[in-house]
């Protein structure tokens, strides 16, 4: 069977974000037990009550996320859609074999406040790489689709997700205490904002509303100096009751000053709205098959 290239491509993020995502787990977290949810979380548990319970071997995490995600994907294998099911099979089988083979690399010397910062980067943007190629390493994720398929369908997967990750943190405040309970808080919050950042992309733009009565000379010389597409948007002034054509446009932020200046050129009475946009599909921008 060939394979084709984005495939390929989504399986190699896949891998590298596993990589990310397992050294975040074995370098920063379990060191100084911080547990931020999902399976790795009660890996990190277990492996610390095996620890202090004197066992000759302490239960290593790579082999609580191999035993522990098992009866998941036996039941997600009904559940969630095939394509997203093997993707997420390969996801947790290469992060297990991530974490044992990152179990022989040094340990990063580190005090409890980097661990959650750095360890949130590094785990986000494996994350992020695991999540742009449609698929989860299983754990929580994987917890979260069951339980709204068979349980909760009228829930939504994010509320769902919360108090699956937050039950786990609350078992590693009971465990560990107050005080790696709320560095572990900070791992979440750093992984989740870089995730999202890198998911939605770091080159942000600006999207402008503009309200002129020059509209059709602002449209064309935007279209002519700038090279950048308008749309017309067809409004009325509630207070003066005018129909008037409303001008919508979206540059890079580099660019927001320029447009500024060319509107006021022509209109010193225009009324501008500019918002942040966080992406931008499409001509001019990243090509839609890119996403």
């Amino acid at each position: 069977m060939k394979i084709s290239k984005k495939v390929a491509i989504d399986y190699i993020y896949i891998t590298i974000g596993v990589l990310l995502l397992g050294f975040a787990i074995i370098a920063f977290w379990r060191p100084h037990n911080l547990v931020t949810g999902g399976i790795s979380g009660l890996a990190i548990i277990i492996f610390h009550y095996t620890s202090e319970a004197g066992f000759n071997i302490p239960i290593p995490i790579w082999l609580s996320n191999l035993v522990l995600n098992v009866p998941l994907f036996a039941i997600g294998y009904k559940v969630v859609p095939r394509d997203y099911f093997f993707r997420s099979l390969y996801g947790y089988l290469a992060l297990t074999a991530a974490l044992y083979a990152l179990m022989f690399v040094p340990e990063v010397p580190s005090d409890l406040l980097t661990s959650a910062i750095f360890g949130g980067v590094v785990g986000g943007v494996g994350i992020s790489f695991i999540l742009r190629a449609r698929a989860t390493t299983g754990g929580s994720t994987l917890i979260t689709a069951i339980l709204q398929r068979w349980a909760l369908p009228h829930v939504s997967m994010a509320k769902i997700l919360f108090f699956v990750d937050s039950a786990i943190v609350l078992a590693g405040l009971l465990v560990f205490g107050p005080i790696y309970a709320m560095y572990a808080v900070i791992a979440v919050f750093v992984t989740t904002k870089v995730t999202d950042a890198v998911i939605e992309g770091l080159t942000f733009s600006k999207a402008t509303f503009i309200i002129t009565q020059q509209s059709d000379i602002i449209a064309d010389k935007i279209l002519q100096d700038m090279d950048r597409g308008v749309t017309e948007i067809s409004s009325r002034g509630r207070y003066t009751k005018q129909e008037q054509t409303m001008l919508l446009c979206v540059v890079p932020v580099k660019e927001i000053v320029t447009l500024k200046q060319l509107v006021y050129s022509v209109d010193e009475k225009a009324f501008v709205i500019v918002t942040d946009v966080r992406e931008v599909l499409g001509e001019g921008f990243k090509a839609g098959k890119d996403f």
